[in-house]
């Protein structure tokens, strides 16, 4: 049986600086993010970087904007979907505080009712996406399945994911979602109010992360190492499972006239993979922080073991 390890006193501070920001930049979904908005379907709701729709030149540019929309929706259930698993991770790691440690404690338990916000957000967004997109888009992936799956894995591993996904978020908004105009003016606002919340949820994730790390011996750091591998080839799985829909949804609904040939329709289901792998897998494990981190708390070989089953994926 494990240790109970409690935090460093240091780390209290932090805690409470996530407490503090958490409170000054708080918002509410209807007032603040959607203000009655519908989205705008004649611009972009992926940014082309993210989308990876360069690569695919023969579409038209009312094709190219359809397939960042499927991938924009696709992207906003992605997050309702893993919300849904990290907060539930939280709300366990909770237990450990008890009433001497309130300031670590109210910063998990305002971490998770940040997360259950964004779950409702990502819905109120699936529900205006089919307002004006045509029927049959599918999200594939089962929110109870995924979780289950997940949750059945150490804990080390998840909080590995749950960070990787934290920061990954952060990447996207600043240096893709946030410089676009040709984008949904409603979409960007939806990921900058997400990226606000969810700043604050990579400094905790990491803290989470460490603390976990001090509890583990060398045998079951091996053992988590080897969880978190598996997680990556879940999450890939579920990407291949999507993209074969979204590619499907594509093809079905393009609004350029004319048929794409076989080769086309190759080429696009194996974009929105790469584009899918880049957004959810390679651009969080490609974090120089995160990468950092991970080095420094597992040894070369297990670092090795890591970057094999990312390699396969690029």
């Amino acid at each position: 049986m494990q240790a109970q390890m409690q935090p460093n006193p240091a780390d209290a501070k932090v805690y409470a600086r996530c407490i503090e920001v958490s409170k000054r930049i708080r918002w509410e979904i209807e007032r603040d993010v959607i203000r009655g908005r519908s989205f705008e379907f004649d611009k972009k709701f992926m940014p082309d970087g993210l989308s990876q729709v360069s690569q695919l030149s023969f579409l038209s540019a009312s094709d190219r904007r359809l397939f960042s929309q499927i991938q924009g929706r696709t992207y906003a259930n992605m997050f309702r979907l893993v919300e849904l698993f990290i907060s539930a991770k939280m709300l366990e790691l909770s237990r450990d505080y008890g009433l001497g440690e309130r300031t670590r404690l109210e910063a998990i338990v305002r971490f998770t009712d940040q997360e259950a916000k964004h779950q409702e957000l990502f819905r109120r967004i699936e529900a205006l996406a089919a307002e004006g997109m045509p029927p049959g888009y599918r999200f594939v992936p089962d929110a109870d399945d995924v979780a289950s799956f997940v949750l059945g894995k150490s804990t080390w591993a998840v909080l590995a994911l749950t960070c990787h996904l934290e920061l990954m978020t952060q990447v996207h908004y600043r240096q893709s979602i946030a410089t676009q105009d040709d984008v949904s003016g409603l979409f960007k606002d939806v990921f900058l109010f997400h990226w606000k919340e969810e700043s604050q949820h990579a400094v905790l994730d990491e803290l989470e992360w460490l603390r976990e790390d001090a509890r583990l011996d060398d045998e079951a750091r091996d053992r988590a190492v080897d969880d978190f591998i598996a997680l990556v080839a879940g999450v890939d799985g579920m990407l291949q499972s999507q993209a074969q829909a979204d590619t499907a949804y594509f093809v079905a609904h393009k609004p350029q006239a004319g048929v794409l040939s076989a080769a086309e329709i190759e080429m696009v289901g194996a974009t929105v993979l790469a584009a899918y792998r880049w957004q959810y897998i390679l651009s969080g494990a490609q974090h120089p922080h995160f990468g950092k981190l991970l080095s420094s708390l597992i040894t070369p070989a297990q670092m090795q073991r890591i970057q094999a089953a990312l390699g396969g994926l690029q």
